[in-house]
């Protein structure tokens, strides 16, 4: 018989036919005895939990009578200390959930996902409804059990996780851990920006219901977020590491104590395995830098893999060199970095790695080379070939893989290892073939004649994989020798497209294992790959084949970049770059400049939306030096989008900017990329004559492409912003909503609806800017962009600043440590900016200098979103010096807080300062013209009143900047 009481309590016969239980009270007092099967129940407590306060007047003879219809079915005994059910636990579905349930945990925390993810499934899936019996204990176990089946799901890498954990949420929003899993799970996913918007709305739902802040479990997970936006973690291994223990505990103590280890050794020796073994924590980076071709282009691999932008999404171009970010993304992170083949970049990581532990003082790094890095506080540890029984043992276990129930003469298999020199690749190679071999026969008919200049080990190497090929099909050679001209592995469609050969081929040089599959991408290794390379005799029509797939790949993909299924494609782009790269890297080392120059502005959004612009701009720039000072006409807009992207290198564009600004201007010329009248404006503002920006605005405006008229909408917005119209700006800004909703755009949405809030603040509409810049953050967040997280926090905060000070102190608080962990520079100002505001509104005068001061050291002045946050500060200090009585100091920082907005062309923004002004007036008439101006600054009055001009000269504001805020108004530009 089985007994159910997680649900309604039932029983069922063998046969699965229902035993009838009778009312409701003898249900609960057979769910009472179930809960404790095979032990003895007291008879108080089974009173008390039938009858609580109010039981009847004989509940013992009551309880007795209850006992006996039972016993019509089940066999209860009456013993001393009270009644006990004789039923085997194994057969109530309590039990076993219980049982289940630890089992789960033990081999959760034995570090068997998968296994406890199966046990925790199966534990749950007995519950039928409410538990009938001790629900408080059996649901709360209910909770924890699937809280632990999340945490299986999480580290096994299952998908899905985050949408599982919102719904359980809903039912339990005051469930930490529930929430810590959400954000962990959404990081996982790389929503990084998501998961940090769960905490902040983890800790509001706290501080409204309970009153309190989050726990440290909680508040652990918030840190281990910011560490980065989802750094590139080890791959994961697919087979077991053998005879290794000594190397990695040895490692791991070594990086404990030097913050720089190099793993040495000869290709296949297992240096990247042990690495991959030895790299374990929350904040570990791990960077394959096998693609990586050049020096120049390894500080952006490692933005990559760190997860950091090399800038905003909705500013202006940065300023910061990739080097510079990466040391300002790692300056304050306790994380390792692993940097894996180093050996064909050997100078170039030496001095990075120099550079960044001299920034980094928490940073530690684990390379793997064949040579040193030799470089001051560089810790070697040579990785040897495996000893003769665990060189057996492995070959063994990868023998087994390929032929089941493998056996071999001990003394054969140890004669192979040893002609193989123990080396864990060339093992690996040799077991793929047991197959089809024999032991002996391969160990007396391998020859190991590499090349004579060669060490010994790699000669052994070299020999194997020698062998390998021989015994390849023709078509397997080929396909080996074409799939060289990737970087970064390929798909099975990919491979056949270039490669000329069917996926069954690329399955073949799988099984011999000269291939490794993951994730549906077939990579090679690299001891492996330079082997197949020399033997692709013609390289250049597979590499054209190459070219050709991802031209049309990236030409395919462009289009969706500006509608609904952009986070799609971005995330194909990305998961192509190193591919990408490679095929651009060969138009211009080939001189195939049409190629490369139609390659690079099809990929200018990708670039553009994924913060990777730096990749590309030493191959744009030699593409224009190509191209020579009259490029082909047909180049068009290929041509400005390749000088747009070189603008990164000055002299670059004073050399092309002329031959581009042409292009840019000619109206005849059908525009082939929308984005060409976004980035001129952005990128060219201040570099180029105001007509052309004017032209490539018009060109937009007239466009029949509707993603470039929206984008027009938001440029448009902010001319009118200069020149005090704030509807006409509000108009431009909600038409470019509108549009880019209609489009799906989340990135072309998250900058208009910014663009509104920042507006709707500056007209006094604080719940309208609130509204806006909450579903700018959820765009935002859905496109990982961190930097711009950050700066929209940072909004937020100043938008609920006058309501609820203590949430903008949260948004301040979370925005610093989101721009720290990113290494933006103006986002940390607006940070500190905001906090400064928060300690002055609390009387803490020498804090909220301090972090004025600290601000004002990192803003971009050449940025109108700076405006408002260089005003705040200045009219901060003057606030300060009010305070402290220093009426001339406080006038001198207002005045200079109305004329840097004024400079960069913000009037709105320099009312707060005029405000500012007209306290520290002495004149009573004066300042209440000032007062009433800054009204009209604001845009909000104009008949009657004062004019903008005569208010800033009332202000005293100097001459010549009234005269350019007047040419910003009659030219609104």
């Amino acid at each position: 018989m089985r007994f159910g009481i997680l649900g309604a309590t039932a029983a069922w016969r063998a046969d699965g036919t229902q035993v009838p239980l009778g009312g409701p009270t003898q249900r609960a007092l057979l769910a009472l005895l179930l809960a404790r099967a095979g032990q003895v129940v007291a008879a108080g407590s089974l009173i008390d939990s039938l009858y609580g306060e109010r039981p009847p007047a004989n509940a013992g003879h009551a309880l007795q009578s209850q006992v006996s219809r039972l016993r019509r079915s089940f066999t209860i005994e009456l013993l001393p200390g009270g009644y006990r059910l004789d039923v085997d636990p194994s057969a109530v579905d309590a039990h076993v959930f219980l049982g289940l349930a630890d089992e789960g945990r033990a081999a959760l925390e034995a570090g068997d996902p998968a296994g406890a993810a199966d046990l925790l499934r199966r534990a749950l899936a007995l519950w039928r409804g409410p538990a009938s019996a001790d629900a408080v204990r059996l649901e709360e176990r209910r909770l924890t059990a699937l809280e632990d089946r999340f945490e299986a799901d999480l580290r096994a890498g299952a998908p899905g996780v985050a949408a599982e954990l919102r719904a359980e949420i809903d039912r339990h929003p005051l469930r930490e851990r529930l929430r810590g899993q959400l954000m962990r799970a959404l990081h996982g996913e790389g929503r990084q920006a998501e998961a940090l918007v769960a905490f902040e709305e983890t800790r509001q739902v706290l501080a409204e219901e309970l009153g309190a802040d989050p726990s440290a479990d909680l508040a652990a997970v918030h840190q281990g977020l910011l560490r980065g936006a989802r750094p590139t973690a080890p791959p994961a291994p697919l087979t077991g590491l053998v005879g290794r223990d000594s190397d990695v505990e040895g490692v791991r103590g070594l990086l404990r104590e030097a913050r720089l280890v190099t793993l040495l050794g000869p290709g296949g020796v297992g240096k990247t395995r042990l690495s991959i073994e030895v790299a374990s924590g929350d904040d570990v980076a791990f960077a394959d830098l096998s693609a990586v071709q050049e020096g120049a282009e390894l500080p952006q691999a490692l933005l990559g893999v760190l997860g950091v932008r090399e800038g905003a999404l909705l500013s202006l171009p940065g300023t910061m060199t990739p080097t510079s970010r990466l040391v300002a993304a790692l300056a304050e992170r306790s994380t390792l970095l692993v940097m894996d083949n180093c050996e064909h970049l050997v100078d170039a990581v030496a001095a990075l790695a120099e550079l960044l532990l001299g920034g980094c003082p928490r940073l530690r790094v684990l390379a793997t080379s064949r040579e040193p890095l030799r470089i001051t506080g560089e810790h070697l540890w040579p990785v040897s070939p495996l000893p003769p029984d665990a060189a057996a043992r492995l070959f063994a276990e990868r023998a087994r893989a390929v032929r089941p129930g493998f056996t071999a003469d001990p003394d054969d298999v140890r004669r192979l290892c040893a002609a193989l020199d123990g080396l864990p690749l060339a093992i690996e190679l040799a077991a793929a073939r047991m197959r089809t071999h024999e032991v002996a026969d391969v160990a007396d008919h391998l020859a190991l004649r590499g090349s004579r200049t060669a060490g010994p080990r790699h000669r052994t190497l070299r020999a194997v994989v020698a062998w390998s090929w021989n015994l390849l099909s023709d078509d397997e050679r080929a396909m080996a020798a074409r799939l060289t001209v990737f970087a970064g592995g390929a798909t099975a469609a990919d491979a056949e497209a270039v490669c000329g050969l069917p996926r069954d081929v690329l399955d073949s040089l799988a099984d011999k294992s000269l291939l490794e599959v993951s994730r549906g991408r077939y990579r090679m290794l690299e001891t492996v790959r330079a082997f197949c390379a020399e033997h692709l005799t013609d390289p250049d029509p597979v590499r054209q084949a190459h070219a050709d797939r991802f031209l049309a790949f990236a030409e395919l993909a462009d289009p969706h970049l500006r509608a609904a299924d952009q986070l799609e494609w971005l995330d194909r782009l990305a998961a192509e770059h190193d591919n990408l790269m490679t095929a651009l890297r060969w138009a211009v080392a080939t001189r195939r400049t049409a190629l490369g120059v139609r390659l690079l502005a099809s990929l200018s959004s990708y670039l553009w939306m994924r913060g990777v612009r730096s990749s590309a701009v030493a191959h744009a720039t030699a593409l224009l030096e190509q191209a020579g000072p009259e490029p082909d006409p047909s180049f068009g807009d290929d041509y400005v989008l390749c000088a747009l992207t070189a603008a990164g290198d000055r002299d670059a564009w004073i050399r092309h900017r002329a031959e581009a600004e042409a292009i840019a201007m000619d109206e005849a010329r059908p525009r082939r990329h929308p984005l060409v009248t976004f980035l001129w404006p952005m990128v060219t503002a201040t570099k180029s004559d105001v007509r052309v920006v004017l032209a490539t605005l018009e060109h937009g405006r007239r466009s029949a492409d509707p993603w470039e008229r929206a984008i027009v909408h938001v440029i448009w917005g902010y001319p009118h912003l200069a020149a005090g119209d704030l509807d006409a700006a509000a108009a431009e800004f909600t038409a470019a909503v509108t549009a880019f909703r209609a489009l799906g755009d989340r990135w072309g949405a998250a900058f208009a609806l910014d663009s509104l809030s920042w507006l709707a603040a500056a007209r006094g509409d604080r719940a309208a800017a609130l509204a806006l810049v909450e579903e700018a953050i959820e765009l935002t967040g859905l496109l990982g962009a961190l930097e711009d997280l950050a700066d929209l926090l940072c909004n937020r905060g100043d938008y609920r600043f006058d309501d609820d000070l203590a949430a903008a102190r949260a948004d301040y608080e979370l925005a610093e440590e989101t721009a720290r962990r990113t290494g933006s520079a103006t986002c940390l100002a607006a940070a500190l900016r905001g906090r400064a505001d928060v300690a002055l509104a609390e009387g803490d005068l020498v804090a909220a200098r301090w972090l004025y001061e600290q601000a004002l050291e990192r803003f971009d002045e050449r940025w109108i979103r700076s405006s408002g946050n260089l005003t705040r500060a200045f009219v901060g200090l003057g606030t300060i010096a009010e305070t402290e009585g220093d009426l001339e100091a406080a006038r001198a920082w207002h005045l200079r807080g109305v004329e840097i907005s004024v400079r960069l062309g913000a009037l709105p923004d320099a009312a707060m300062a005029v405000d500012a002004l007209s306290r520290v007036e002495p004149d009573p008439g004066r300042a209440a013209t000032l007062k009433e101006g800054a009204v009209v600054l604001r845009g909000m009055a104009s008949d009657g009143h004062p004019s903008p001009e005569e208010v800033l000269r009332l202000a005293g504001v100097r001459e010549e900047l009234i005269d350019h805020a007047l040419a910003l108004r009659v030219t609104a530009w």
